[in-house]
């Protein structure tokens, strides 16, 4: 619940997944997971930011996340997440960090949590090492010991040279409304062995998404 004392808020950046679904994701058309239920690593790459007058600039977020059944029409269950947050953050960083993807500053994190709505099985601060190729061929997300996630951008023999896949308005975009072009890529590795979420896989959806936010929300 934000509070008269939630200071304006923005933040900018880019968020992808690597998830068990096939290539492309049903879940980003608001459709049901291939095979019923996903699991797979998130990450959001804060490009600029700040939260009142504290600089969120450079930080990442991860998440491992599980789910049964259609997010997007309310019939889903069993939804569980674990968050890593960047450890390079300092205290008031973090209390930021916290309160925003904790749905506490309104906004779309907080819109999301409540149609979400998982069980938070972890949360803890992690060296958090994510790279996003500038002409979006590659993105990858590694948390030492925990998950790791890298990704090509999806192409064949019928892709001109350096395009890119990319579907706009997404029905079940995970960054929310009034996103950019979601850009789609195939996971060349996808790990993870942290709070009961364990997979080893390659070969499945990814695909990024920039995001731009702002709370909290008016009224």
């Amino acid at each position: 619940m934000t509070t008269p004392s939630t200071p304006q808020w923005h933040l900018a950046g880019g968020w992808f997944d690597a998830c068990k679904c096939a290539i492309p994701c049903p879940c980003s058309f608001a459709q049901p997971p291939t095979y019923g239920d996903c699991n797979g690593v998130l990450l959001w790459h804060i490009r600029e930011g700040n939260y009142g007058d504290t600089a969120l600039d450079g930080l990442n977020v991860a998440m491992l996340a599980s789910f049964v059944g259609n997010v997007w029409s309310g019939e889903h269950s069993d939804a569980r997440a674990a968050l890593f947050l960047d450890e390079r953050a300092d205290e008031s960083q973090r209390a930021a960090l916290q309160k925003i993807f904790g749905g506490e500053a309104g906004g779309w994190p907080k819109q999301f949590g409540e149609l979400f709505g998982p069980e938070i099985v972890g949360v803890e601060y992690s060296p958090i090492e994510a790279s996003i190729a500038d002409d979006l061929a590659t993105w990858s997300v590694r948390i030492p010991g925990k998950a790791e996630a890298t990704v090509e951008a999806l192409t064949g023999p019928a892709s001109p040279e350096g395009a890119r896949v990319q579907v706009h308005n997404l029905p079940g975009s995970e960054v929310g409304p009034g996103h950019g072009a979601a850009v789609w890529g195939k996971a060349t590795a996808d790990r993870a062995d942290a709070f009961g979420f364990n997979w080893d896989r390659s070969g499945y959806s990814s695909k990024y998404i920039p995001f731009d936010w702002t709370g909290p929300d008016a009224g």
